[in-house]
C-alpha cells in the first residue's frame, strides 16, 4: 500500500474479548481460557492478565460469554434457558468478586434511548427491580433476600452536555453502593454474534467505545468501586461486513471452479447466496487464484483489505456501523433477558411467582 498501515485505525472493531485473534495463542502465556456448553448455549471463560491485555488489547481482567444463536429465532424457550443461566453465573460471578450478598448495587444503562441499536442499557433498567428507597422508607416489609438495588439512565452527552461518569460519580457520591453494574451495547466483528451474545467482564467499560465514541472510563480505577460491564453486541463495523463478504465471495469462486463439495450446515441468512453452504468451512483460495478472481483485492491481507475498504467507505467522511433491521425487536428481547437474570442474580428471593419466569 501507499501508506504505511495503522492497525488501531483499520483494525477490525469489536468490544468481545472472544473475538480476538490472541486468544488461542496466548493460552498459559496470560490468558485462561474454559468453554463448555450448557442446554444449547455456549459458555466461554477466560481471564486475561496483564501481559496478554495489551497484545489483544482489551483490558485485563475475567470475560464471561455466553452465545445462543438461536435466541435470533425469538423462540421463547431459548430465552428463558439463556436467562437462567445468566443469571445463575452472574450470581457466581459476583461471588468470585467477593461482593456480598446484602452489597448495595447501582445498575447504570448507559446509551441514547432515541437510538435504538444504543437503547439496550435504558430498555434493561426499564425492567430493573429497584429495592433501596423501600429499606430507607419501609425498612420493616422488606423480607430477607433482597438487596438494596437502584438504577438510572444518565443519557448521552448529546442529549445532557455532560460527561455520563460526572452523572454517575455525582450519584456513587450521595448513594454511596458497594458497587456498580453498567449496561451497554457493544460491537462485534461478526454478525452472527450481533443480538446473541451476552459478555459479562470486571474490567470496567468505555461508554461510546463500539461506535468509536470514546467517553472517559468507568471501572474501579475512575470510580472506586468495582464494576461490572454487561453488553450484547448490536452493531457491526460495514468495514468487518464488507471484509467478510469478500472472503465468502472468494471461496464461493472457488467451489464453482473446482467443484468442491463443503459440508453442509444451516448459516447465517446474511449469505448472498441462496444455496444453504457452509461457506466458512472452505478454505481460502491460493493468492494466484484470488488475484485471478478479484485482481489486486484478492491479494491483499487482512490489514491492508481493511485501510483499504475503510478508506473507501469513509470517502464520504461517514464511519457506518451496520445493525439488523429487526434491532427494535431484538433490544426488546435482550432487554427482558438481562433484566430477568440480573434481578434473579441480585435478589435471592426472586422466583417465578414474584419477578418474570425465573426460578430456583
Amino acid at each position: 500500500m501507499a501508506k504505511e498501515l495503522d492497525l488501531h485505525a483499520y483494525g477490525v472493531r469489536t468490544d468481545l474479548a472472544i473475538e480476538s485473534d490472541e486468544k488461542k495463542s496466548l493460552i498459559n502465556h496470560g490468558v485462561e481460557l474454559e468453554e463448555k456448553n450448557e442446554n444449547g448455549i455456549k459458555i466461554t471463560k477466560m481471564t486475561i492478565k496483564q501481559d496478554a491485555a495489551v497484545k489483544m488489547n482489551k483490558k485485563p481482567g475475567a470475560y464471561l460469554t455466553f452465545e445462543a444463536k438461536a435466541l435470533r429465532t425469538g423462540d421463547t424457550e431459548i430465552e428463558e434457558k439463556t436467562e437462567k443461566l445468566f443469571a445463575k453465573y452472574f450470581a457466581q460471578f459476583l461471588k468470585d468478586l467477593n461482593i456480598p450478598e446484602d452489597a448495595e448495587c447501582l445498575v447504570v444503562g448507559l446509551g441514547n434511548w432515541k437510538v435504538t441499536p444504543d437503547s439496550l442499557g435504558p430498555s434493561v433498567v426499564g425492567n430493573i427491580l429497584v429495592t433501596k428507597h423501600l429499606f430507607h422508607l419501609q425498612p420493616e416489609s422488606v423480607q430477607k433476600g433482597y438487596r438494596p438495588v437502584s438504577a438510572i439512565t444518565p443519557g448521552v452527552m448529546g442529549l445532557t452536555g455532560i460527561e455520563t461518569s460526572d452523572i454517575i460519580l455525582g450519584v456513587i457520591d450521595r448513594l454511596k453502593p458497594d458497587f456498580l453494574i453498567a449496561i451497554d451495547a457493544l460491537a462485534s466483528r461478526s454478525i452472527e454474534r450481533v443480538n446473541t451474545t451476552i459478555q459479562v467482564s470486571d474490567s470496567g467499560i468505555h461508554p461510546g467505545s463500539g461506535i468509536g465514541n470514546n467517553r472517559k472510563e468507568l471501572s474501579r480505577n475512575t470510580l472506586g468501586i468495582p464494576v461490572i460491564a454487561v453488553g450484547v453486541p448490536t452493531v457491526v463495523d460495514a468495514v468487518t461486513i464488507t471484509s467478510d463478504v469478500l472472503d465468502l465471495l472468494l471461496r464461493h469462486l472457488e467451489r464453482e471452479m473446482s467443484g468442491t463439495e463443503p459440508s453442509r450446515a444451516l448459516v447465517p441468512s446474511w449469505l448472498p447466496f441462496g444455496e444453504k453452504v457452509d461457506y466458512a468451512k472452505l478454505a481460502l483460495p491460493s493468492k494466484e487464484k484470488r488475484a485471478a478472481f478479484l485482481g489486486l483485492v484478492g491479494t491483499l491481507n487482512e490489514d491492508e483489505k481493511a485501510q483499504l475498504i475503510q478508506e473507501a467507505l469513509g470517502a464520504s467522511g461517514t464511519q457506518l456501523m451496520v445493525t439488523p433491521k429487526e434491532v427494535d425487536f431484538f433490544i426488546e428481547k435482550m432487554g427482558n433477558v438481562l433484566a430477568g437474570g440480573l434481578n434473579a442474580a441480585l435478589h435471592r428471593r426472586v422466583n417465578q411467582e414474584n419477578v418474570g419466569h425465573f426460578t430456583h
